[in-house]
């Protein structure tokens, strides 16, 4: 048994936006985190030593991006993807999380305004997150500099273009010192609505409701993304349904023990340790998804956070 909800952030779920999958569009959702983000703006943000913006080549066109570091020194790279069910979230609502990984790993890190749906379905963001990596790498002498430590990383939604842009940079022959998996969207065939495919995955239904992120909320953002319920079993979407995660590189995985997603980011990590690559899971207890952007007001999860980036920051260090 987990350790109970935590009381710092059982206080804050009422707070917390994009809840009423009867009410959301995707404009009041995209508002909703840019609100929450806004409301924050007099807590000074984690300094770096420069932040700039800039543009990275997507599948279909120049994407805004941001760029933080903290030096000029040869480092990783890292390229972030930001959460928001694919749907909402942009550089300003991930800006503080952005900072922190580039503190706390020493990594420069480039954040990525890829396109969002309804406006551009899947496969767009994972096209654009592939096409941006790419890019940056092409590039490299304007960021990290250092081939061997390039990594990629996402919380939520950006977790799940992360896996799957860690597997087509294997594909491609493209080496990756490591990937950070943040309570990653693994699985989303049947769109989460799916009553046979939601059993394989029980904290769909024992976190269904109540911890902020809903099941139905993942079935909303789901439904925006896929213009077909049946993109649901392509590993664009479902890495964990790729033919092989063999050769991949090694990972840093977490889930939160009060959310939806829990099991099938387990499920992954577990796919991971199985196919032989290296692979730290940790579960969150007491927390919930969305908490790498809670650490201000829970001590149990910016240690959380803390723990995963530093062992990411390992991997990025080892290189490859």
């Amino acid at each position: 048994m987990s350790a109970p909800l935590d009381p710092a952030i059982a206080e804050v779920i009422p707070k917390l936006p994009l809840r009423d999958p009867l009410t959301m569009t995707p404009q009041s959702a995209r508002d909703a985190l840019r609100a929450l983000a806004d409301a924050r703006a007099a807590i000074p943000p984690p300094p770096v030593a420069d932040v700039t913006d800039i543009k990275v080549k997507g599948a279909a066109g120049p994407l805004a991006a941001r760029v933080y570091r903290n030096g000029r020194d040869k480092s990783p790279t890292v390229m972030f993807f930001h959460g928001g069910g694919w749907v909402a979230g942009d550089l300003e609502t991930h800006d503080r999380q952005a900072r922190l990984l580039a503190i706390e790993t020493g990594a420069v890190v480039i954040s990525v305004d890829y396109r969002r749906p309804p406006e551009t379905r899947f496969p767009g963001a994972f096209e654009d997150c592939f096409a941006a990596t790419r890019d940056v790498i092409a590039r490299l002498a304007e960021f990290g500099g250092d081939v061997s430590r390039v990594g990629v990383a996402g919380d939520s939604a950006g977790g799940n273009l992360a896996a799957a842009v860690a597997i087509a940079c294997r594909d491609a022959g493209i080496k990756l010192a490591g990937q950070m998996l943040v309570y990653p969207v693994t699985d989303v065939v049947g769109n989460f609505a799916d009553t046979a495919e939601n059993a394989r995955f029980p904290s769909r239904q024992e976190n269904a409701k109540g911890y902020f992120l809903s099941r139905a909320v993942m079935e909303w953002f789901a439904g925006h993304y896929l213009e077909n319920v049946s993109h649901g079993a392509d590993w664009r979407v479902s890495p964990l349904r790729a033919k092989t995660l063999a050769g991949l590189a090694p990972a840093v995985v977490c889930t939160a023990w009060f959310d939806p997603l829990r099991d099938e980011g387990k499920a992954y990590a577990d796919a991971l340790t199985a196919a032989d690559v290296p692979t730290t899971y940790y579960d969150g207890p007491g927390l919930i998804h969305g908490y790498f952007g809670l650490g201000e007001v829970s001590a149990i999860a910016k240690r959380e956070a803390q723990r995963v980036r530093s062992d990411f920051k390992a991997l990025l260090d080892r290189g490859v």
